[in-house]
Parts: C-alpha cells; sequence; structure tokens
C-alpha cells in the first residue's frame, strides 16, 4: 500500500466559520476528503466560531483518551437584555436597563472563578430521557435540569463594548456552557444579559493560531494537498505515556492478544502502571492505545492499518 493509498487518520483543525453548524463543517470537509469518516472534538454552536477539531478516519476512535478538554474563549456579554437561548439568536424573556460598569464588572468575576456550580441551559445537546434539551425546549416543555461541577481556570474583563457589553477571556473545563456564564452574571449583577458574540481559541491541544479556514482547506484539495494537512494521531495525545511494542510482540499486538505488564519495564514508573492509557509505537508510528489490566496490557484501540 503506498503512502496515498493509506486510509486517512488524523486530525484536522479547522476555523469554523459562524452562521455555519459544526455538523455542516463535518460534511463540507468529507466531501474534500472524497468522503472519509469524520468526527469533530466538540461541537460549537452555530452563531459561534473558532476552533473545531476534527477527527479523521479512526483517529475518532480516540476521543476519549485525547488530552483534557479544557476550553478557552472569547465572549462578549450583552447586558440589558436576557433570552431564552441564553445568546443573541433566542426571544427576549428579560429586560433591564440597570447596566453595569467597568468596576461593577470586575468585581462580579470572582464569584464565576474556580470549581462552580452551572446549570446547563435548556437549549443544549445533553439528554434527559433519550431526548436533547433543545427539542423539548422547542416543544414547549420543561426540564428539571440538575446543577453540576465545573471549573472555571481563568476569567478576565478586556474592556467595555458598545451597547452595554464586556468582552471577557474564559479558560473552563469541559462541560461549561459560556452562555449560562453570561446570564448567570447579568443575575449577579441585577441587569438581564445575554451573550452577543462567541470565539473559541483553543480545544485541548489545538488553538486559534493553527487553525484553518474552509477556504484554505478548499484550495488545499483543490491541490491535492489537504492529506499533508493532516495532524497526527499523536498530536492530540501529548499526556499520554508512550512506548515502542516490545520486541517479539508485534504480532501479539497485531492480534489484539494479552501482553504480559512485564515486558513493559519502560512504563513501570509511569502513570501506566496505575492502568492509565498509552500508546503503543510500531513500525515508526502510533499504532493502537493500550491500557494494563493487573499483570496484562489489553489493546483498547487500534489505529494502524
Amino acid at each position: 500500500m503506498t503512502q496515498m493509498d493509506k486510509p486517512l487518520c488524523g486530525f484536522l483543525n479547522v476555523l469554523k466559520p459562524p452562521g455555519m453548524s459544526s455538523a455542516h463543517v463535518v460534511g463540507a470537509v468529507r466531501r474534500m476528503l472524497g468522503g472519509a469518516k469524520i468526527g469533530h472534538a466538540g461541537t460549537l454552536d452555530p452563531e459561534a466560531s473558532g476552533v473545531l477539531p476534527l477527527m479523521v478516519g479512526k483517529a475518532a476512535r480516540l476521543f476519549d483518551y485525547m488530552q483534557d478538554k479544557e476550553k478557552a474563549y472569547v465572549t462578549e456579554v450583552a447586558f440589558g437584555c436576557a433570552t431564552d437561548t441564553q445568546d443573541a439568536q433566542g426571544e427576549a424573556i428579560a429586560v433591564g436597563e440597570g447596566y453595569p460598569d467597568e468596576t461593577a464588572v470586575l468585581a462580579a468575576l470572582p464569584a464565576f472563578t474556580g470549581t462552580i456550580m452551572q446549570t446547563p441551559p435548556m437549549y443544549s445537546a445533553i439528554k434527559q430521557d433519550g431526548k436533547r434539551l433543545y427539542q423539548l425546549a422547542r416543544d414547549g416543555k420543561e426540564a428539571d435540569i440538575p446543577a453540576r461541577e465545573v471549573t472555571v481556570h481563568a476569567l478576565e474583563f478586556r474592556g467595555m463594548t458598545e451597547n452595554h457589553g464586556a468582552l471577557l477571556s474564559v479558560r473552563c473545563s469541559k462541560g461549561f456552557y459560556v452562555r449560562t456564564l453570561c446570564q448567570d452574571l447579568g443575575d449577579h449583577l441585577g441587569c438581564p444579559a445575554h451573550m452577543r458574540f462567541l470565539l473559541r481559541t483553543q480545544s485541548g491541544p489545538f488553538t486559534l493560531e493553527t487553525a484553518h479556514t474552509l477556504e484554505a482547506l478548499k484550495e488545499a484539495a483543490d491541490q491535492g494537498l489537504l492529506q499533508s494537512m493532516l495532524l497526527p494521531p499523536e498530536a492530540a495525545l501529548g499526556h499520554l505515556p508512550m512506548t515502542n511494542v516490545p520486541k517479539g510482540l508485534e504480532k501479539a499486538v497485531r492480534n489484539g492478544g494479552h501482553l504480559p505488564w512485564a515486558r513493559f519495564k519502560a512504563l513501570h514508573d509511569s502513570p501506566a502502571s496505575a492502568g492509565t492509557p498509552f500508546g503503543l509505537w510500531m513500525d515508526g508510528a502510533l499504532c493502537a492505545i493500550a491500557q494494563r489490566h493487573d499483570e496484562v496490557v489489553k489493546v483498547r484501540s487500534w489505529l494502524a492499518d
């Protein structure tokens, strides 16, 4: 099998434009790659823009192992109106004119920093009783949504904006809703608020600086160069221990057999010894994700051809 004939496996860091759903981005790139299997590693709302990592081919098997799904955003809070979707696309549900100034916004931010409880919005993809919350919301139904623990690693004020807005930068854990932060900040300050703008600047190891526009990807595809823009599977796995397949175990690895942990001496002093997944390299490439179970090693996800 030649290099060009090999099945695609890796990541594409896409700069999603506003006004386009994550699913539509996936579809557009899939067509560029001739129908290759593609998934996204964390959705973005249609009106949001920014980093949208795409998993191509067998790289989709790596989602559960990817580097901590920490996210970073720049967002604009619009004070004076709350909406049913918590963003600028929704219907107004509350209005007010007690617009906060810079001093008030700065004083409020510490309350939303660190480990906090947050109630996800009704217009979200979370499932309840087998249905997405946004489907229930569109049907006019209510749901009892429990608050959950999330972490805000950093929340910085970047200035006031026109029309009673404030620009913030947020670095947070997975499962955090910036839309909800905007509404909750308004509630805290006594002035209804919603999210006017959202740009994701980082998703795990993928950053805005290395993201490609759809136009750039299309140009590369037309020139037959899109495959060369794929990042290797290990690009999202920098936090995992890695090792080469011990000599003589190559066939056992390919057959999915159980491997003796004693042969993996290079990992005995690493987190892998406690059962942390680790990467297996063979023939100069990452071929699998494996995990220790007592005194044997089992292949969890196979990536090689």
